[in-house]
């Protein structure tokens, strides 16, 4: 079918969407909303047979959804209607949540009901739940709603079934299964529960009296936008991230310590730590750069206490680490979850001790990665806009990252897995293509391509990503700049295994796969035909090569003040609103 989708950003559930259509075999558009006549005009170009709005704040003009079937993407369960639904799912306590697909119609959220799908909701920041376990809901819901379309629409032709992937589902069963069913009817009235916008009144964290549970669930339902307000050091700042601390304790609300670059925080029963926080009190139409935390207090930071995390934490701790080694035998496991999948100069820097350490023990597999959110979407932006000279910056923190993935491809002695339980975009994604073998769970989203972010790209994508998909591939990939699905990765050879895990038990299985890989009595003989490869492929062209062509363009990138990398780095920081549709997403036929 030709589908439309409308939303207010192609964020991460709309380029989910989009791909896993794409995979079935459907003709997906996309049209950024900016205003009513711009999407009429949409619709009319494109003549859709059927509109899917998987992330929209605006209302549907009426004449639109009067027109043409428009299904809405909402992130609650039957009966939720309200625009802060996850917010108030999480620091309710809620434990179990859903996505339901809805007929616009002149009731918000009041539309006949299509599918719905549960999920669990367990204690994590919200863009975490959103990109994880909602999105696996929503993926589930909306492909059964344009099944159910599509099987009631003749000229529609028939529709794959769904995978119905990890995780309980819950879809409605009208007597007419290719008809989507009224939310009051007989036999069916589903309990409404309309919830206002939630305020920063309701956000508030009482220092002197919220206990660690209610100040980490006020955190994780602000992350990562709005983030918490909140006064601190005598100015206004928003919070953002927040993890249980069990051993620092203080006078509730003073700053403790601080732990690569976040702050701790005491409260009436413990601590918690913040990893970042953006300015309260910016300039007028201007956005505040969420940063680090040390980083963002810079000179207002009191002298405090450096506490660093062991790579190897000790049984049963409750605290926040972004790096974490251990070991399963034969099996070296290296996690890193850095905010966003964000990588700075320091976070490359630390991420290459890790594996270095890691690499100084003896196993014969090692896993990097293995966490349940991003696995890196390369470096740091926000940190280069924040810095005194973003050229300069950008041009450190690419070379932390090469420095990095250089590493990793010269690490000729054992085998490197890499596990994606999370996203991973341009050189996150580039990083993970360093590695012997690349996992991911099957809700993974990969962009492998720079252009979106007018750059050129390194980590030695030049020499990794033709090896694996071939040179036309490759093209296309970096050309085309759009997201791909976890299973047409592993067709186009990018990914060698999918992971069929809910996102909380990713980890567990990467690591019992590791065992069985590292188990394999073929394994030596394997690690000793990767190393001649190696060998060979140096031979032909010296890794220093391609990194040094690669850079040559970057560094000119850099350099040019008027090169569109650092008009489009601001915009995608400081959260500019859309403009409009690129061209690259207006159709796929």
């Amino acid at each position: 079918m030709r589908i439309l989708l409308i939303a207010s950003a192609f964020n991460s559930l709309t380029q989910r969407v989009f791909a896993e259509l794409r995979d079935r075999g459907h003709h997906p558009a996309v049209h950024l909303v900016t205003g009513d006549q711009a999407l009429r005009e949409a619709v009319r170009r494109h003549a859709p047979e059927l509109i899917v709005a998987p992330m929209l704040k605006a209302a549907v003009p009426e004449d639109v959804w009067s027109a043409h079937t428009t299904l809405i993407v909402h992130p609650g369960p039957l009966g939720d209607r309200g625009p802060s639904s996850l917010d108030r799912a999480i620091q309710e306590g809620a434990e179990c949540w859903g996505v339901t697909v809805l007929q616009a119609n002149e009731v918000m959220d009041g539309g006949d009901v299509w599918a719905h799908a549960e999920c669990p909701v367990p204690p994590v920041g919200k863009s975490d739940l959103y990109r994880n376990e909602v999105s696996d809901a929503a993926s589930r819901a909306v492909l059964l709603a344009v099944e159910r379309f599509a099987a009631g629409n003749s000229s529609a032709g028939p529709s794959p079934s769904p995978s119905p992937g990890p995780g309980p589902s819950d879809s409605p069963s009208p007597s007419d299964s290719h008809t989507p069913r009224p939310q009051h009817g007989p036999g069916w009235d589903v309990p409404v529960r309309t919830r206002p916008y939630l305020r920063q009144s309701e956000r508030r964290i009482d220092w002197s009296a919220d206990p660690t549970a209610t100040v980490l669930r006020k955190l994780r339902a602000a992350d990562s936008q709005p983030g918490v307000s909140d006064e601190l050091l005598g100015e206004r700042w928003y919070l953002h991230g927040g993890h249980p601390e069990d051993e620092l304790c203080g006078t509730p609300g003073e700053l403790l310590a601080t732990r690569a670059g976040a702050v701790c925080r005491a409260t009436v029963d413990g601590a918690v730590w913040l990893p970042e926080l953006r300015a309260g009190r910016v300039p007028a139409g201007v956005a505040g750069v969420k940063l680090p935390a040390t980083l963002a207090l810079g000179e207002r930071l009191p002298a405090l206490p450096e506490v660093p995390a062991p790579l190897q934490l000790p049984e049963g701790r409750r605290t926040w680490a972004d790096l974490d080694y251990r070991e399963l035998g034969p099996v070296g496991l290296l996690r890193f979850s850095f905010p966003g999948g964000a990588m700075s100069t320091m976070h490359c820097r630390r991420l290459l001790d890790a594996y270095r350490f890691a690499c100084s023990r003896p196993t014969s597999v090692l896993v990097l990665g293995g966490g349940r959110d991003f696995f890196s979407n390369g470096i740091h932006l926000n940190v280069i806009e924040a810095a005194a000279d973003p050229a300069l910056e950008s041009w450190a923190n690419i070379n932390a990252m090469d420095d990095l993935v250089a590493e990793i491809l010269t690490s000729t002695d054992r085998l490197v897995v890499a596990a994606l339980g999370g996203n991973a975009a341009a050189g996150g994604a580039m990083l993970a293509l360093a590695a012997d073998e690349v996992w991911c769970r099957e809700g993974v989203l990969l962009n492998p391509h720079y252009r979106l972010m007018g750059l050129y790209g390194s980590e030695y994508w030049t020499y990794t990503l033709p090896r694996r998909v071939g040179r036309a591939a490759a093209e296309r990939l970096t050309g085309q700049a759009l997201p791909v699905t976890a299973q047409s990765a592993q067709r186009l050879g990018l990914v060698d295994r999918t992971v069929a895990a809910a996102p909380q038990e990713f980890g567990a299985e990467v690591a019992r796969l590791a065992g069985l890989l590292a188990d394999r009595p073929a394994l030596a003989e394997r690690i000793a035909a990767k190393k001649a490869a190696r060998e060979r492929d140096e031979a032909v062209k010296p890794l220093a090569a391609y990194r040094t062509e690669e850079l040559a363009v970057m560094h000119r990138t850099f350099l040019d003040p008027g090169a569109p990398y650092h008009a489009l780095r601001a915009a995608f920081v400081r959260k500019e609103p859309v403009r409009g549709t690129p061209e690259h997403l207006e159709g796929t036929r």
